[in-house]
């Protein structure tokens, strides 16, 4: 090959993706290999399909279907970490790893109630955590601000965890707070790695709303402090300013409790909706990270319901004003018509934050990267090319070799890989070439499905899965296996 002008890199490594069923229900995967990556980490945010029993995957679904949307005649064939690894392992576009969702292992031991776990459920958690990492999982997520993850105490945490460290995995949560008590949320993650032993990776590690401006070097300094006291600390950012989940993950967590169907009864009720309204609008809830919504950053991704897809690409704020209605009845039509699947971009960020935490030693790339919907955030096909284009070339926040560590041998090293993440013999070819002249992201909040400029070679395992810009019908990817 002539690679003239061009640099070779290890291929990227996506430390948080939400591909865990559109990996296989959709194996082109153009989203992500057209950006290099070559290895993504899945399971993530305490909610996801392994282990996994009947009816918790019933509710899974429903719960993550604006994560992961709902593939037609899916066969989910598998209830275990070994079955889904090895269902990956038919074939997939780029390598996957998996963590085992916390949420999951809560829901079905111990259900979607607001108590703590008994010893006699703790154990059994403990049981099917310890199988999962056995069967070649990384380590363990949580999804702290969601159902029914939100209800762990953080002695049931450090238990977990304490399984986790045993296996040489990492704890990897969505922590409590993103917003008004971020940096108590973040403090309370430290203090779970710190009692239990175990390795700590602090996915999307932003600081986002008013209260937090300017206060990412607050958080630096206290991973710092952790790291001094021998805390083994990572962290991934995504390179943008506005955030992206669901519609229902800002309602206050007891509206959840018991499930999907008891919450859309709660939202029908004049009552709940009277008590819904004001804690959003007048004191701040926990799934708004305890801050005050404001209607003018919550943006329509993606519905599920297609009489809904005019909100699509408007914010709340907006639909409201068109209409003539007060913005919490646009919400609540919403989250009733779409059958909870609706999904947001949250306009919330600062870039002040996003700078300085991404040039810290600790920080490595993750997507946070939702492929469904009409307009899914951009990230999900421009994070790393943004990365080397932005920040790299435009704004030199990065040298370029250090932000290619950042995206391949940093991460390479939190999961513990040894023949990954650097170009060197004997290692797996998976491998990048790009331009770094021209290298750029193309995808836009307006149009967020477009492919990335100046990344004409893509290599999965040694073999091309983006050959001349162009996506080859190549599945050599495969499932990523811790070895205990």
């Amino acid at each position: 090959m002539d690679a003239s002008g061009l640099v070779l890199s290890p291929g990227f490594i996506d430390m948080h993706a939400h591909s865990d069923l559109q990996i296989l229900a959709n194996p082109d995967h153009t989203a992500k290999v057209s950006q290099g990556v070559t290895l993504e980490v899945l399971g993530q945010d305490g909610l996801s399909f392994a282990p996994i029993d009947a009816p918790t995957r019933t509710a899974v679904r429903r719960q993550i279907a604006g994560w992961n949307g709902e593939p037609d005649d899916f066969d989910f064939s598998w209830d275990s970490v070994e079955g889904y690894l090895a269902r990956l392992d038919q074939g997939i576009a780029c390598n996957a790893a998996y963590l085992i969702p916390q949420g999951t292992l809560r829901m079905m031991v111990v259900g979607t109630e607001n108590r703590s776990a008994t010893p006699a459920e703790l154990t059994e958690m403990k049981r099917l955590l310890a199988e999962g990492l056995q069967q070649g999982a990384v380590g363990m997520s949580s999804g702290l601000t969601y159902t029914p993850g939100m209800f762990a105490t953080t002695e049931e945490l450090v238990e977990l965890c304490k399984v986790v460290a045993e296996y040489g995995g990492y704890y990897s949560p969505h922590q409590r707070s993103y917003g008004k008590g971020a940096l108590d949320a973040y403090a309370e993650m430290i203090d779970v790695a710190k009692r239990s032993g175990c390795a700590l990776h602090l996915t999307h590690a932003t600081m986002n709303f008013e209260p937090n401006r300017g206060r990412g070097v607050d958080l630096l300094a206290m991973i710092d402090d952790g790291l001094a006291q021998g805390v083994d600390i990572t962290t991934d950012t995504y390179p943008y300013l506005p955030g992206a989940t669901t519609l229902a993950a800002i309602l206050p967590s007891w509206t959840a409790e018991g499930g999907p169907d008891t919450l859309l009864a709660r939202l029908q009720n004049d009552d709940d909706r009277a008590r819904i309204t004001h804690e959003l609008e007048q004191v701040g809830t926990d799934g708004c990270h305890g801050c005050v919504t404001d209607w003018q950053t919550i943006e329509i991704g993606g519905v599920k319901n297609p009489a809904l897809s005019g909100a699509v690409g408007n914010t709340v704020a907006e639909i409201a004003a068109g209409i003539d209605k007060p913005p919490a009845e646009v919400f609540f039509d919403l989250l009733i018509r779409d059958n909870l699947a609706t999904t947001i971009l949250q306009h919330v960020g600062h870039e002040e934050n996003v700078q300085a935490i991404m040039q810290h030693p600790t920080h490595t790339g993750g997507s946070d990267a939702i492929l469904v919907g009409g307009k899914p955030h951009p990230r999900a096909w421009g994070t790393f090319p943004r990365y080397l284009a932005h920040y790299v070339r435009e704004l030199g926040v990065l040298d370029l070799a250090d932000c290619v560590h950042h995206l391949t041998g940093r991460p390479a090293r939190r999961l513990g890989l040894t023949d990954r993440g650097l170009i060197r013999e004997g290692y797996r070819a998976d491998l990048v070439l790009f331009d770094p002249e021209t290298v750029k992201d193309t995808a836009t909040f307006a149009n967020p499905r477009q492919q990335a400029e100046g990344i004409p070679w893509v290599f999965v395992a040694g073999v091309p899965v983006i050959e001349n810009g162009v996506r080859t019908d190549a599945l050599p990817g495969r499932a990523i296996r811790r070895t205990p």
